[in-house]
């Protein structure tokens, strides 16, 4: 297929998938005139791109998924490399969680704070 069906089969555009390709992530063969040809199999390959850039991985994580996939596994995330992406995005989403709950508590304080801080100061605001 062309460039043009395979960006709008995956709900991308040309751009981003010449952006992919330079980056080693879509193949495309080039026929005799130049025009990028890609096979049915990249579509599962831009989907399960675009699936991981949205869960917030960056490229270079979703490089062992795409290879897992064309390794001819039904899913980019069975292969040993790809698990071990996964554990530590999972890893680093724990941690980043861990620092929003501390920041949480800190607002929460602080607003306990305010509160008190005000109705001492201006008793008809109650």
């Amino acid at each position: 297929m062309l460039i043009g069906e395979l960006a709008e089969r995956a709900g991308t555009s040309a751009r981003t998938l010449r952006y992919y390709e330079e980056q080693g992530l879509v193949r495309a063969d080039r026929d005799p005139h130049g025009y990028r040809r890609y096979e049915e199999s990249e579509l599962r390959v831009v989907r399960e791109i675009r699936t991981l850039l949205d869960a917030g991985f960056a490229l270079d994580e979703i490089r062992p998924f795409v290879a897992c996939l064309r390794a001819g596994n039904a899913s980019g995330h069975v292969c040993p490399d790809s698990v071990a992406v996964l554990r530590r995005k999972i890893a680093e989403v724990d941690a980043y969680l861990g620092r929003l709950t501390q920041v949480r508590g800190r607002l929460r304080q602080q607003l306990a704070e305010a509160i008190a801080q005000r109705e001492e100061q201006c008793p008809r605001l109650r």
